[in-house]
């Protein structure tokens, strides 16, 4: 299907606004994935295979049951996305519909989520109520601490092969046997 521009973008300093195709359209009213379904909300994950994916998929489904009312059906709040706010996080294309999505979606919003400085450490960045907050900090630290025993598994299996120890061990166990095979292969 050729990608027909409906409504032009407008640019005006270093603000772009982007070109609305049939194409956003259709997915407003008809989303093929996850996260065309939950786009509305943010910076939704969308690599549905992805580690990150795995751990987020609870949070964004939790935030879309609260912030969504229960009359409003998801294609009018990702019709107001786009025309609001441009499909963005940042842009805001027409400010009487992004107040309005503001206002429908009570503030909820998944900002960003990235991992910092190990593939372990992520950082989730939302706006909502207490329960969202603490669903996003148990999230991260669960995210964490298994990232963390794989990761001293992993260097613990490739110091002694024949290791009985696993990710299942605890963090300090696993940190201590570590230790305990650096040492002796430094001394040797």
């Amino acid at each position: 299907m050729k990608d027909i521009i409906l409504f032009k973008g407008r640019k005006k300093g270093m603000i772009h606004t982007i070109d609305i195709s049939i194409l956003h359209i259709i997915n407003v009213f008809f989303p093929k994935t996850f996260h065309a379904k939950y786009s509305y909300l943010g910076s939704v994950p969308w690599n549905e295979k992805d580690e990150l994916f795995k751990a987020l998929e609870p949070l964004v489904i939790f935030m879309d049951y609260k912030a969504r009312p229960k009359w409003c059906p998801r294609w009018f709040l990702r019709l107001l996305h786009l025309f609001g706010n441009d499909n963005s996080i940042v842009r805001v294309r027409n400010f009487t519909l992004y107040n309005l999505h503001r206002k429908l979606t009570k503030g909820f919003m998944i900002y960003d989520y990235k991992t910092k400085w190990e593939w372990y450490d992520l950082r989730i960045s939302i706006t909502g109520d207490k329960q969202s907050w603490f669903l996003a900090n148990a999230i991260e630290s669960e995210f964490y601490n298994k990232g963390l025993r794989k990761d001293l598994a992993d260097r613990i299996k490739e110091l002694d092969p024949e290791t009985k120890y696993s990710s299942g061990s605890s963090k300090e166990i696993l940190r201590e046997e570590l230790n305990r095979l650096e040492e002796k292969y430094e001394n040797s």
